[in-house]
């Protein structure tokens, strides 16, 4: 009897140590995963804010929690499920769906950036020229920052399932749920922060003391200055992404020359620049990539605007 229970007592320790161990892969692979995913996730925090500005002040933070409810379904409830069942049956799907969400992230840069050389008004119909009450409008912008946190999202979800393809599909489950609840926690943290910044900074002006005061000066003044820089940066961001998306899919589908194009350019500028050559070969990286995402927007803008045209002449 006492043997049996030692014996059983050992089993229990063995699980234990099991599971432990697989909980210490869990949480290293998690933080191996949020660091490869850094890249989206600054550009994720860009965007963001952009979808509050000129919105009443009382109504930021609601929106902003709206947006992280809407990008944690994304991430756990459509992305984390579709990644496991493609990761175990079909793997090859993955790079062509993150394909089409690269041209989608780089269709949204290029219309911003044609409205906002070109201002144009609404392709969608009469209707939707009509001006939005302050619901709707609100409305509007949740629905369209949630479109694109699901892109950013999958990136971040596709990243982390690549550094977990060889771990059993229940750590790889943990590993995803864990990444995209944390990036979410951040993200969305680090944006009310930013966008509730001139308010700390109003506060601190009324009743604090005088370097308070002048913090709170400097709040005010440059939360707006820095809220029309993140307009600019998650624009760019959103080019950046796309054209980095796409230039490495085609390379994971054997086609490298752009990647090497982009790698001898970034190369060749870090060659030049020889302050800070990390920083030069990044910046650079990111440039090219940028402009392959302008021209593929471009492409995808044209051709939406000719199917449009094809589709109203054909209700005629």
């Amino acid at each position: 009897m006492a043997t049996g229970l030692i014996a059983l007592l050992d089993d229990v320790a063995a699980i234990a140590k099991a599971a432990a161990a697989s909980l210490d892969d869990v949480a290293a692979q998690t933080a191996k995963a949020s660091m490869k995913a850094v890249g989206v996730v600054i550009d994720d925090t860009a965007v963001t804010p952009t979808y509050v500005v000129g919105l009443a002040p009382a109504r930021e933070l609601p929106i902003i929690g709206k947006i992280a409810l809407g990008s944690l379904k994304n991430k756990l409830i459509f992305l984390l499920p579709i990644c496991l069942v493609l990761g175990y049956f079909a793997p090859w799907l993955i790079t062509p769906l993150l394909m089409i969400g690269g041209i989608y992230l780089c269709f949204e840069g290029a219309e911003k950036l044609h409205e906002a050389f070109f201002p144009h008004g609404s392709e969608y119909g009469p209707g939707h020229d009509k001006p939005l009450d302050a619901a709707g409008l609100e409305n509007h912008k949740v629905a369209g920052a949630i479109r694109t946190d699901f892109i950013l999202s999958a990136e971040i979800m596709a990243l982390t399932l690549a550094g977990v393809s060889t771990m059993d599909i229940y750590s790889q489950a943990g590993v995803l749920a864990a990444v995209g609840i944390l990036i979410t926690a951040a993200v969305y943290g680090v944006v009310a922060l930013i966008v509730k910044a001139d308010d700390i900074g109003l506060h601190l002006t009324k009743a604090g003391g005088p370097l308070a005061k002048a913090v709170g000066t400097a709040l005010v003044k440059g939360v707006p200055i820095l809220l029309k820089g993140l307009a600019v940066v998650g624009t760019a961001a959103m080019l950046w992404v796309g054209g980095s998306i796409i230039v490495h899919s085609l390379a994971g589908m054997g086609w490298h020359e752009p990647e090497h194009l982009v790698e001898t350019f970034a190369s060749g500028v870090e060659q030049i620049v020889v302050v800070a050559p990390l920083v030069t070969n990044w910046l650079a990286t990111s440039f090219v990539q940028a402009i392959i995402g302008i021209g593929i927007g471009a492409v995808a803008v044209i051709l939406l605007s000719v199917g449009k045209q094809f589709a109203g002449r054909a209700t005629f």
